[in-house]
C-alpha cells in the first residue's frame, strides 16, 4: 500500500552549529553551545516533521554513496519514513550544507552539491507515488535533473492520479518563471516563501502576487512570510494567518515545519485554512531549536502549543 504523502526532491545534510558570532581568524578556535546534524531539504526535511505528526510518509530524492548518505538514510528509517524509493548515487556525495547560525537566528550557509543534483525521474518513481493521497514536491534551486521537464512530468502525473499537490522550492534561480509555467496548473497548493516569490513575479503588493501564480494555474496560494505568518489565497479568498509568539534560536527550516503542518492538516481533513494554522505552529516550533527538525515533538503537542500560543503582531 502506499504511503499517504509521497515528499519528492531535494535531500540535504544539515552541519549546523550556534550561537557563531563570528569566524575565528586564522586557525584560531571559538566555542560554541550546540553542533547538531539533521536531515534537511524542502523534500527530506518536510518528510521528518510530518512522520513526528504522525503522516504516513516516503521520501523520493537522491543521496550519495557515503558516510552522509548512510546516515540520511538511517536518520528517516528511524522516524519512520519510507526510504524504499530513495536513489543511491554512486561516485558522487550526499548534498550537504553548513549552517553557521547567528544569536538572532540568521543562518549563513555553505553549502555542496551533490547526489540531489542527480535524482532523476524514473517509471518507477512514478510507479511509486501512484496512490498516494498528497504528493509534496520540494524543487526547483538544487535539482538539476529534476527541475523543469521532469518536475512537471511527475506533477501531470500526480494529478492524473488522483493525488492532491503541493510545491515548495528554494534559491529560486532566472529560469525558474518559465519551470514554474509549465508546473502550475498541475499545483493545488504554491508554497513559496512570499519573498521568494515577490522575487520570481517582481511585484510586491501580496494580492498582486497571489494573482499572478493564481492566474497562471495555481490552484491556492500559500505564502510564507516570516514574523507576519503567511498569506493564504485564492480568486475567492485572501487571508493572513499571523505568526506565533517564540523565542527564536534558529530559523533553519521552518518553511519545511510549515509544509510539514500544512500537508498534516490536510491529509486530518482539515480546512485550507486551519491546515495554514496548524503549518503556522509547526514552523514556529522549529524555530525554537537547532536544526530543520526541531521543536515539533508530536501532534498533541502541537496542537497544545498552538492553542497556547499568543499571536505575534506583525
Amino acid at each position: 500500500m502506499a504511503a499517504k504523502v509521497a515528499c519528492v526532491g531535494l535531500t540535504i545534510l544539515d552541519i549546523l552549529g550556534r550561537p557563531v558570532e563570528r569566524i575565528p581568524p586564522g586557525g584560531g578556535l571559538e566555542f560554541i553551545d550546540e553542533i547538531r546534524l539533521t536531515v534537511a531539504g524542502t523534500a527530506a526535511g518536510t518528510v521528518i516533521d510530518m512522520a513526528k505528526l504522525g503522516v504516513d510518509s516516503m521520501l523520493v530524492g537522491a543521496v550519495g554513496d557515503d558516510e552522509k548518505g548512510r546516515f540520511v538514510l538511517a536518520t528517516l528509517r528511524g522516524f519512520g519514513v519510507d526510504v524504499s524509493a530513495m536513489q543511491t548515487v554512486p561516485g558522487v556525495p550526499t548534498s550537504a550544507t553548513i549552517l553557521n547560525v547567528r544569536p538572532n537566528g540568521d543562518r549563513p550557509a555553505l553549502h555542496q552539491r551533490g547526489a540531489s543534483d542527480h535524482f532523476t525521474l524514473t517509471d518507477r518513481l512514478l510507479q511509486d507515488i501512484a496512490g498516494c493521497r498528497i504528493v509534496h514536491v520540494g524543487g526547483n534551486g538544487l535539482l538539476r535533473r529534476f527541475d523543469g521537464a521532469p518536475t512537471a512530468q511527475l506533477l501531470a502525473a500526480a494529478k492524473a492520479a488522483g493525488a492532491t499537490t503541493t510545491y515548495d522550492l528554494l534559491a529560486p534561480g532566472p529560469e525558474v518563471l518559465a519551470d514554474l509555467e509549465s508546473y502550475l496548473p498541475n499545483i493545488d497548493y504554491f508554497m513559496p516563501a512570499m519573498e521568494e516569490a515577490a522575487e520570481i513575479c517582481g511585484l510586491s503588493d501580496p494580492d498582486a502576487i497571489a494573482d499572478f501564480f493564481l492566474d497562471r494555474g495555481a490552484g491556492a496560494c500559500v505564502f510564507k512570510w516570516g514574523a507576519k505568518g503567511s498569506f493564504f489565497a485564492t480568486h475567492s479568498e485572501r487571508q493572513r494567518i499571523p505568526a506565533l509568539k517564540i523565542d527564536v534560536v534558529d530559523t533553519t527550516g521552518c518553511g519545511d515545519g510549515y509544509c510539514a503542518g500544512f500537508v498534516s492538516g490536510l491529509i486530518d481533513g482539515l480546512a485550507p485554512l486551519d491546515a495554514c494554522a496548524r503549518g503556522t505552529a509547526a514552523a514556529a516550533l522549529v524555530a525554537t531549536g537547532l536544526g530543520s527538525d526541531a521543536g515539533i515533538v508530536d501532534l498533541a503537542h502541537l496542537e497544545a502549543f498552538r492553542q497556547s500560543a499568543e499571536t505575534l503582531d506583525a
